[in-house]
Order: C-alpha cells, then sequence, then structure tokens
C-alpha cells in the first residue's frame, strides 16, 4: 500500500557520526598540567542549562578531560554511552559520554584549562547508540536540555551512579527446622516444599515469583525462622517464552487485524486499532506478541496508569511463560533497576510500563503497543514535557518495527493521520463473545431532587441491578467528600490561600483540602466573615456519594477508587478480585476506573455529573468529555449480560452530547476534527505553549509580552499566529501568577525552526529574572 510519509518529527539524527564531529568546551578550570594526554570527553549532565550546539554537533553538553590512568590502561577504551563522575562549581554530578576525541583533536578549549573526570563509572555502555540517538532526538524536539532528558530515561539508582552489578536476594530453608503446618498454612506449606527442591544453592526471589509465590508469603516463612535469605550477583540468564495457555478463537474481525499486523512486521508502520471497548483488542496484542516472541524478539507495551499495569501483568502472564517485567514510579527504586537491567540486557522478551518505559533499551525491539493510546497520562506535565505516544512512534520508525495503537476512542490526531493514510487503521466493530455493547440513555435533572447527587430514577436503577444480582459502576470524577465549604448566612466560601480555587472538604480525616497545590488546613469552626457556626459541605465528591450510597444499599459492599483509597499496597489486586466475584457489588470512583479495567459482572454504569465535562475554555475539553464518558461506559456488559449506561445531566439537548449518544464516538469525531479544520486548530496546524509564572502577575505578563515581540521579530514574514499573553485558566496556583502564549504554525519544521533560538536567547533574557518558563511542543492542556 503507497501511504505518504510518516510525518513523526523534523530532523531526525541520520546516524552516530552525524553528532560526533568536533567538541565543544565550556567548561573549564586554570589547572596547569604537565604532559597532557588522554581524550577529550562531551558528557551530558542532569543541569538545567541551554548551551549551544558545539564543533561535534551536540548540545547542552560540557568537556571534559579524561587521563589514561582512568581507563586501565585501555587507551582504545570507548566510553560513549557510559556514566562519569565529574565536579561542577561545588557538586559532583553523574553524567553520561555522548562523544570522545583525543585530546589533540583542534578546537575548544585547550585541553589544559578542561576539568578532570573524577570517575569512570562504567566499562561498557549502559546507553546503547539506539537509545542515545532517540534521546538526541527528543531532547532537539521538545526543546529541553539534553542531560535532564537523559536523566529522565535513567533509573533512579543509575543517575546516583549505582554499579549495574546488582546484588539479587535468594531465599533457601533452614534445615535444622522441622515444620509443623496447619490446614490454613497450605500456601506457606507448598512455598517451603518448593524451596527444599533448590537447597543446595538457594532459589532467586524472581524465580520463586514466577512460580506464583509472593513476598508475603516468604516473608512469613522468614518470620518463623523456617527459611533465611542472602545476596549474591545477579545471574544473566536467556528465558525463553512459551505458551501458558492457547490463544482464544479470534473473531473474523479479530483474525483480519492479526493478519494485518502481522504483515507489517520487520518494518515501521503505525498501526491504529480502533475497537469498541470489549471487542478483544487485548487478543490482537497478544497473537501478534506471540509470533513476534517466536522470533526471539522482544515488545515493549505502554499503558496509561500504573493501576492498569497489574492487570495488564497479569493477562500476558496467562498467555505467556517466560520472564516479563514492568516499568512504572509504584515501584522501588531497586526493583525499576532489575527491570531496567533485564529488559536492557535481553533476558526479559516483554516490558510493560508507563510513559517513561518508551526509553528502556530493547536490543531486539519488534513491536510496540501504545494501549489507550488516546490518553492524557502519555503526556508528561512538568519539566520534560514529552509525550510517550509521539516518542514511541519515534522510536518505532528508528526500529524498523510496527507501532499499535489501541485505543476505542481515537485521539482526533490519530484520526486524522488516519484519514491521510498515514496509519493503518483497523477497527474492530463488535463486541467479543457475547457482549453486547451498552446501550446509552439520558436522566434530565431539571426540576428534579437529588441526594448528595443521586436523583431519585438513578437509585431505583440501582436498586434493581443490584436485586438482580449484578454489579453498579457509580462514576464522579471529582474525588473528596465536598468540593465547597459554604456559610449558609452570608455567603463565604473556603479558597485556596494560595489557588484561584475552593478547598475541598476531607472527611478521613476531617480537614480541608486543596486539590491543585496540596495545600491543608482543619475545617473553622465558625465563619471567618460573619462568625455564623452555619457552615455547610456543598457539592458532592465521591466520598460523600459514598455516604449516601451506604445508607440507600446498607447489605451491598461498596468499593470506592479515587487517589485517596488505592495508593495503599495492592489495593487495586484486591479491587480486581472483588470486581470478578458473581456477586452484588458498588464501585465508585473517578476516572481511574473508566481507563481499560475488565469487570465482567457490571451491568449499569451511573455517570453522575458530565455537564462541566463539556464546558471549558480548552480547545481540547469536548473531545476529552467524549473520551471519557464512552470509556466509562465501556465498563458495562462487557461479559454474557447486557449494559447500560445512565447519564444525569442538567443539559440534555447539548448538542454534543446528542451526537455522541445517537451517533457513536466515530461521527462525534469527525463533527470536532471539522470544527477544528475551521478554526485552523490541531491537527490542521502545529502547536506550541509558552508558560510563565512568577510572584507577581505583572511581572509574568511583562516576561509574556516580551517573549511575544521577540518571536515576532524572529519570525519575521512567516505565516504564525500568536494567541496571548493572557492569563491562564487558573491564574494563581501554589502561590504564583501563572500565564501563557500559544502558538501555532501550519509548518512542524519552521515551527521548530523558529523556536530554537528564541526560546534559547530567552532563557538568557533579563526579562525572564524571577519567572519560571517552560516551553510545551503539541499542548494538550491549556493548564
Amino acid at each position: 500500500m503507497n501511504r505518504p510519509p510518516i510525518d513523526v518529527a523534523p530532523w531526525p539524527p541520520q546516524d552516530e557520526t552525524d553528532a560526533d564531529n568536533s567538541p565543544f568546551s565550556p567548561s573549564s578550570s586554570t589547572e596547569q598540567v604537565g604532559l597532557v594526554t588522554g581524550w577529550r570527553l562531551a558528557v551530558a549532565l542532569p543541569v538545567h542549562t541551554y548551551m549551544p550546539v558545539g564543533l561535534h554537533g551536540l548540545p547542552d553538553t560540557f568537556d571534559y578531560r579524561l587521563p589514561l590512568n582512568l581507563t586501565n590502561g585501555d587507551a582504545e577504551q570507548n566510553l560513549v554511552g557510559c556514566r562519569v563522575r565529574v565536579t561542577m562549581g561545588r557538586r559532583e554530578l553523574i553524567g553520561v559520554v555522548l562523544h570522545q576525541s583525543p585530546l589533540a583533536q583542534a578546537g575548544g578549549l585547550a585541553a589544559d584549562q578542561l576539568k578532570l573526570i573524577l570517575e569512570v563509572i562504567d566499562t561498557q555502555p549502559i546507553l546503547p547508540a539506539d537509545i542515545r540517538t532517540l534521546l538526541i532526538w527528543a531532547a532537539q524536539y521538545y526543546h529541553y536540555p539534553l542531560g535532564e532528558v537523559i536523566a529522565a530515561a535513567l533509573p533512579a539508582l543509575l543517575r546516583q551512579g549505582r554499579p549495574l552489578d546488582l546484588l539479587e536476594r535468594y531465599w533457601r530453608i533452614v534445615p535444622e527446622e522441622i515444620p509443623v503446618w496447619t490446614r490454613r498454612q497450605s500456601r506457606q506449606q507448598q512455598a517451603y516444599e518448593a524451596l527444599a527442591l533448590y537447597q543446595q544453592h538457594g532459589a532467586s526471589e524472581a524465580t520463586l515469583l514466577l512460580m506464583g509465590i509472593d513476598k508475603a508469603t516468604l516473608k512469613a516463612l522468614e518470620t518463623k525462622q523456617l527459611i533465611v535469605s542472602f545476596q549474591q550477583p545477579r545471574q544473566s540468564r536467556m528465558e525463553p517464552i512459551t505458551l501458558a495457555e492457547l490463544p482464544l478463537t479470534p473473531s473474523a474481525g479479530q483474525q483480519a487485524a492479526i493478519e494485518a499486523i502481522r504483515k507489517c512486521l520487520g518494518r515501521f508502520e503505525p498501526v491504529l486499532l480502533e475497537g469498541l471497548t470489549g471487542s478483544g483488542k487485548t487478543e490482537v496484542y497478544l497473537q501478534v506478541m506471540e509470533t513476534v516472541l517466536a522470533q526471539g524478539g522482544q515488545v515493549l507495551v505502554l499503558v496509561p496508569e500504573i493501576g492498569l499495569t497489574p492487570q495488564t501483568v497479569n493477562r500476558f502472564r496467562a498467555r505467556f511463560k517466560g520472564h516479563i517485567v514492568q516499568l512504572h514510579s509504584a515501584m522501588t527504586d531497586l526493583a525499576r533497576m532489575q527491570s531496567w537491567t533485564a529488559i536492557a540486557e535481553g533476558e526479559a522478551a516483554i516490558l510493560i510500563g508507563t510513559r517513561s518505559a518508551v526509553f528502556a533499551p530493547m536490543p531486539r525491539l519488534q513491536l510496540i503497543v501504545v494501549d489507550e493510546e488516546h490518553d492524557l497520562s502519555y503526556k508528561q506535565q512538568e519539566g520534560f514535557r514529552y509525550h510517550a505516544r509521539d516518542v514511541a512512534l519515534r522510536r518505532g520508525q528508528m526500529a524498523q518495527c510496527p507501532v499499535i495503537l489501541g485505543t476505542a476512542t481515537p485521539s482526533l490526531e490519530s484520526l486524522h493521520a488516519a484519514r491521510h493514510g498515514k496509519r493503518l487503521h483497523l477497527q474492530l466493530t463488535e463486541r467479543a463473545g457475547e457482549a453486547r455493547q451498552a446501550a446509552l440513555q439520558v436522566l434530565d435533572l431539571r426540576g428534579k431532587t437529588r441526594t448528595n447527587g443521586l436523583s431519585q430514577p438513578l437509585i431505583q436503577a440501582i436498586g434493581d441491578t443490584l436485586a438482580e444480582g449484578n454489579q453498579v459502576l457509580v462514576f464522579l470524577n471529582r474525588r473528596g467528600y465536598a468540593p465547597v465549604l459554604l456559610c449558609e448566612s452570608c455567603g463565604w466560601q473556603a479558597d485556596c490561600p494560595r489557588c484561584d480555587a475552593h478547598l475541598t472538604v476531607h472527611q478521613i480525616p476531617l480537614h480541608l483540602h486543596c486539590h491543585h497545590c496540596d495545600y491543608q488546613n482543619r475545617l473553622p469552626l465558625a465563619c471567618p466573615a460573619c462568625g455564623s457556626a452555619n457552615l455547610a459541605p456543598t457539592g458532592n465528591g465521591t466520598a460523600r456519594v459514598e455516604e449516601a450510597l451506604r445508607e440507600q444499599f446498607a447489605d451491598v459492599p461498596i468499593r470506592r477508587v479515587d487517589r485517596d483509597t488505592t495508593g495503599r499496597k495492592d489495593a487495586w489486586e484486591s479491587i480486581y478480585e472483588q470486581a470478578h466475584q458473581d456477586q452484588p457489588l458498588i464501585l465508585l470512583g473517578t476516572q481511574m476506573l473508566a481507563k481499560g479495567h475488565h469487570f465482567p459482572y457490571v451491568t449499569l454504569v451511573a455517570v453522575l455529573d458530565i455537564d462541566g465535562s463539556f464546558l471549558s475554555a480548552d480547545y481540547r475539553a469536548a473531545e476529552r468529555a467524549a473520551q471519557l464518558l464512552m470509556q466509562v461506559a465501556g465498563r458495562a456488559g462487557r461479559a454474557h449480560r447486557a449494559g447500560r449506561v445512565l447519564i444525569q445531566t442538567y443539559q440534555p439537548d447539548n448538542p454534543l452530547l446528542q451526537t455522541l449518544i445517537q451517533q457513536g464516538y466515530g461521527n462525534f469525531a469527525l463533527d470536532l476534527l471539522q470544527a477544528r479544520q475551521l478554526a485552523a486548530l490541531p491537527p490542521y496546524r502545529h502547536a506550541m505553549l509558552l508558560r510563565a509564572e512568577a510572584a507577581e502577575a505583572a511581572v509574568t505578563q511583562h516576561c509574556l509580552q516580551y517573549a511575544v515581540k521577540q518571536f515576532r521579530a524572529q519570525a519575521g514574514s512567516h505565516l504564525t499566529e500568536i494567541w496571548g499573553p493572557v492569563p491562564a485558566p487558573m491564574e494563581k496556583r501554589a502561590g504564583v501568577f501563572r500565564g501563557h502564549v500559544l502558538i501555532f504554525c501550519q509548518q512542524r519544521k519552521l515551527l521548530h525552526q523558529l523556536a530554537g533560538q528564541w526560546w534559547r536567547d530567552l532563557q538568557k533574557s533579563p526579562e525572564r529574572r524571577g519567572v519560571r518558563l517552560s516551553l510545551d511542543i503539541d499542548p494538550m492542556e491549556l493548564d
């Protein structure tokens, strides 16, 4: 099939030699030495400093001198990709070598003016050439310091200089002890008997975990002094992947998608796999992965949320027997390091992780899967503001492997690319097995009373569903007890002193909490404005709705799922276990419940408040609201039981909502694309967002006005459009005043060329003193 060129991003480095010409030397010392021998190393350091592109073609690197005595006598040792310890000012930092050249080579500072390398940490590169190239591209594309981009891609222990020769925990039994087991200790007995088979050398903890023996069981046996643990250097082992269970029989649509993707193996091909919730996209992933794994390849699977990772890992482990690792922020630093090392050395064949996993080295990468590709969680919103989906596309292009973008509600960018032939668009239009698409119905709240957010028709529907032995999912994207504390006498509201936002009332423990800056305070006994004691929590959060549901359905278990209840370890596993029991249950939560979870016995989804989601100054608000609504609606009727969705609203005639309900997400998205085209908004133009924040609003606005003036001078007659400067939708947040400027351009490459020098010059301008600036390429939010 002939398709237009894939528009991934501008100026990809072609190979390692493009960046290896000659060095640039901003770091220096007046230290005088005698005979100067050794190497000149260009080192990327984790400092937020923008340096010009040097003679070697790399920006934001610093030159240091490596004497030959640090190479263990190996005069030809190549340290590119290795970590070194250096000094910068009074600090010692860990950096990564990106270029190496003889000291005698001309250019930059004289050799005897360069600071010395303190320590060479690695003898072999920890970052292979393909990952270095990807990180250099990411730093250029997102206009972020290269050293900090590299630091963001490394596990914390590697950033701290920890050596790669990790110790691994092993377990063995204590032969002197003779255990006596009770019936309640069957799991401990099984673990003990399994360990007895490894008595001579012990069994690694990783091996025991693969056998289904959890850490809690091992700890319990250790407490009883029946087993002991010890550490020894980790053994590199290649574990073949085999099938643990036979694949399911695919539907006709699934089989067509599987065959189409298999034909793409061995070359770069972005594949938009659009399928209804419950249509079996994961089964398509698994069967394509089976082909890749049989060929000895590796697979990278990205998921948007940590909460989805255990479910995905369990699904994949049920299908494949072998070394599957995961990477996400809830893991300990040591566990992340071990997973990163296992996948980098080729021991593990499958990596499942959140957005930062896109940078993990994988020497045999043959397939990338981005599940729920539309999800906003793939975009980093602080610091290095990369989009993992877009980086995955670039990585797939470099590795010459297909990238599957799976979703039930594609982003408008992906749909636009598919319509223009830049994505292979595959669709699954039927739910797997006997499952049927849930019917959507509006509950008109106009003139109706509600009990803590629940209308009487909704209460009746929940009761009927539970009486039938089914489960209910109640969705409200607002955690806490109540969003506002209000004085009924004078109208005073409890506001955050650091943000333009109300304080949310929480009950356990009882306090006021700002969800934007984390400010917390106790509830006042009386109104600070009038002294009245008539203070009332107003509005509904998940905790208050939970209270109302318990009053209505006292005999039914209720599981609340939000950030306040899922922080403890194994919280998600407990939720899944209860939701997979064929018993009445109410699941209540925020958008954490909407993302890809499989709840087979949920037949009713109740959406308490959707109106506010469609009302926002952000042009992406309607798209995100529709995606969220369709995703949460997809939790109903996923097995053989029919499902329905009830949507409470004060605006039942909202044309966007009606289009979504009556014509589905596909037609809704096409209408939005037409509106975006008329307004010349992304994806029909490319954008970047300049954010600024300072202690005073006037300082923020002055800096942004200066930035706009400088950009106009840089752009000249080129066709660009600038919106702003304007205050951010929440101008005051965490004690600072925020504003932004949105810049559009028809050509992606031109936008980056204009931004490059302008952004670097802006960092040095006196107008930015006291102002924190950030540049967001392809912004997803206008917060």
